[in-house]
């Protein structure tokens, strides 16, 4: 299993166990407010918590904090920018080029300031600010909740790619359709607990 989580316990509640191996997709559901996105922070290592992460069978608190968060990276559905213009979060620049279009942005995105981006621009370019770093898992929290559908489309597809190239996703969604397009496993987050339900 490529990623493993055992009895992880934590501001949301727990403890939670969850799993996804290589070429998986695994979906969380479940209420607004529930506490998905800080499940997804602290498989991050991103928020206090206790219990086991495993990536490869390699316990996290073997590694250097950087060193996991390379290899398992969080996309908020609002991701923060530390430099004005776009152009300086994208590097290295030659492996963002052939993904822009494929999203359906333009490469005069590059050069605008962030805070001239829209909402949903913003989202698809934080997705490739990520991708671009070949993690081994995606930790996506809403990530096309700003788009139309064809954007989402498009964005999907680009998820299924990386995951027929052996990824790992974890996929927060309140999209019922999304879920059942992206979906290898599925779980649904209740008060404090995490349960694997059918795909």
């Amino acid at each position: 299993m490529l990623l493993e989580i055992n009895g992880l316990t934590g501001t949301p509640g727990g403890p939670f166990r969850l799993s996804v191996d290589a070429g998986e997709c695994a979906v969380i559901s479940g209420p607004s407010g529930i506490g998905k996105s800080l499940l997804l922070r602290m498989i991050a290592d991103l928020d206090d918590n206790t219990g086991e992460a495993l990536l490869d069978g390699a316990l996290r608190e073997t590694m250097p904090a950087p060193q996991w968060r390379r290899q398992v990276i969080y996309v908020p559905a609002e991701s923060g920018w530390w430099a004005a213009g776009v152009r300086e979060h994208m590097q290295p620049a030659q492996s963002t080029l052939p993904l822009l279009p494929r999203l359906g942005l333009s490469e005069a995105l590059l050069d605008v300031p962030v805070s001239q981006l829209s909402t949903g621009e913003r989202q698809r370019l934080a997705l490739i600010r990520a991708v671009i770093r070949k993690p081994r898992v995606l930790l996506l929290d809403e990530p096309t909740s700003a788009l139309d559908e064809t954007s989402m489309l498009r964005v999907e597809a680009l998820l299924k790619e990386l995951i027929a190239d052996g990824a790992a996703i974890i996929l927060v969604t309140h999209n019922e359709a999304q879920a059942h397009r992206m979906a290898t496993r599925r779980y649904h987050m209740t008060s404090g607990q995490l349960e694997e339900i059918a795909v």
